[in-house]
């Protein structure tokens, strides 16, 4: 297990190339927020902050260019998403097509608990068997029966 956490944590350290950061601290983390808001499109399951991919490398590059030239998170953000679409981002945004995709989840939680207090009500107020007694006709022959 220790060997896979070390595995693990040295793949992402290697990422980044200490040449590659820039020396205001500030734009540093502000390049660093959205190397894990970007999706690399060569390995697509990693956030450009993790992967070693060339285009990773190039994409780390372009951002603290964009960083360092005064630009904020959006503006970068619509750079990508304009050149790659909405895949690069590892959250896509809530808008557009996309919105029926951000509110599915919610609607299916707040549809099933709905039907689960409807059920659970329904249960609790279903009309009970009404039990009757046995006609004297039936209270006769079950003696007999019992007697045999």
């Amino acid at each position: 297990m220790a060997v896979l956490i070390v595995s693990l944590s040295t793949t992402v350290a290697l990422a980044l190339d200490p040449s590659e950061m820039l020396d205001d601290p500030v734009q540093e983390a502000q390049a660093r927020e959205l190397d894990h808001a970007m999706r690399c499109v060569v390995c697509q399951s990693e956030s450009v902050a993790s992967s070693n991919a060339q285009w990773a490398i190039d994409t780390r590059r372009v951002i603290r260019e964009q960083v360092a030239a005064g630009k904020t998170n959006d503006e970068i953000i619509d750079f990508f998403v304009e050149r790659y679409g909405e895949f690069v981002l590892m959250n896509p945004r809530p808008s557009g097509s996309n919105w029926l995709l951000w509110a599915a989840g919610p609607l299916m939680f707040l549809t099933a608990l709905g039907v689960g207090i409807g059920y659970i009500r329904g249960r609790s107020k279903a009309p009970q068997p009404i039990q009757t007694g046995l006609s004297e006709d039936e209270a006769k022959r079950l003696r007999e029966i019992l007697d045999e």
